[in-house]
């Protein structure tokens, strides 16, 4: 097989044959189809018909995307097994997380295009100043955003989004932090009472802060409106002992 491969209106012969080839080579494999998705696990979700993207990449992450918003609508971790078969005639591709048991099927009605594609890349993604070492930094430093604070997740997945970081306060009240490593505008204080308002209909006290080095006037009003809090946090500046190093990669 060469570095890519792909068909535009193949047969199920010809999805078969990709999907299974992308499986054991380990390539990343993009499907635009028409399909339905079902998903069973910690819950069940259904979605009807619709053109979407789907991409499978060799760790076993699943991704389903429809034609609006960043996140998928529906995936899969790392680590998942992924297999096509057939049923009454159209094709399935189902994937499965062993722990926790998460069943994730695609059916596909009409397949568009899929494209094999056998990337190489070995590199690591190298972040200053991000939003990932502001975390890190609330880690080793809870202390940043108030004495008594104990972050525990990073990335948290929830209904309505992923978390930046999400702790509990000396009380025991939940904690939303929403990281920004720039001013912070309205859309940030939106997503962040978003979260709040997500989680307050599993648990009673949850609490929501903003964190960024600065906020504009309009974001600080809603906040305060939103009964919602700020810190003050710069994002970690690069030691200048790196500067030599980083020349070299240019």
């Amino acid at each position: 097989m060469s570095k890519v491969d792909a068909i535009v209106n193949p047969s199920q012969d010809n999805v078969k044959r990709l999907v299974d080839a992308a499986l054991s080579s380990e390539a990343l494999l993009t499907i635009f189809a028409r399909c339905r998705v079902h998903y069973d696990g910690r819950a069940k979700s259904e979605l009807g018909p619709g053109d979407r993207v789907l991409i499978i990449k060799p760790d076993g992450s699943f991704l389903v995307h429809q034609n609006r918003k960043r996140e998928p609508v529906n995936w899969q971790p790392p680590g998942s097994l992924v297999t096509i078969e057939e049923r009454n005639g159209v094709l399935i591709l189902r994937s499965v997380r062993r722990k926790p048991r998460e069943v994730l099927e695609v059916e596909l009605d009409e397949v568009y295009l899929v494209s094999v594609f056998k990337a190489e890349d070995y590199e690591e993604l190298s972040l200053t100043g991000s939003e990932a070492e502001m975390a890190d930094l609330i880690f080793r430093r809870p202390d940043l955003i108030e004495p008594g604070f104990k972050p525990l997740y990073r990335e948290k997945t929830i209904k309505h989004g992923i978390v930046d970081v999400l702790g509990r306060d000396r009380e025991g009240n939940l904690v939303v932090l929403e990281l920004k490593r720039r001013k912070a505008d309205l859309h940030a204080v939106s997503q962040l009472k978003r979260y709040v308002e997500a989680l307050k209909m599993e648990h009673p006290n949850v609490r929501g802060i903003l964190v960024a080095p600065s906020l504009t006037s309009g974001a600080r009003k809603l906040l305060r409106n939103e009964g919602l809090e700020f810190r003050r946090v710069e994002p970690p500046k690069k030691d200048r002992r790196d500067k030599g190093r980083q020349r070299t990669l240019l």
